[in-house]
């Protein structure tokens, strides 16, 4: 099966139990996020769950939301607590 580079995909930040930021991206934002909460999915948010989404953006390339979830990752807490103050104000 071919992987379609179009579409909806999207950039998403949760937060850890501990208070900690994972970033990453999906196609299936809501999936993704039961998928991390059942301890599946990546290794890193395992040993620091539950987690809550706190922001999310969509793309409708898988190029640009790889972008922009390598600009979030290298971001300092501040930029990305002001990102999840934005997304917050908007919903």
């Amino acid at each position: 099966m071919r992987f379609k580079r179009k579409g909806i995909f999207h950039v998403y930040i949760v937060q850890c139990i501990d208070g900690m930021y994972y970033t990453g991206s999906t196609k299936n934002l809501e999936e993704r996020i039961k998928l991390h909460n059942k301890g599946n999915g990546a290794k890193y948010l395992r040993a620091r769950l539950p987690v809550k989404l706190v922001y999310a953006k969509k793309y409708r390339y898988y190029k640009t939301v790889l972008n922009a979830e390598r600009d979030i990752k290298k971001l300092p807490r501040g930029k990305k607590e002001e990102l999840i103050k934005i997304y917050e104000n908007k919903t």
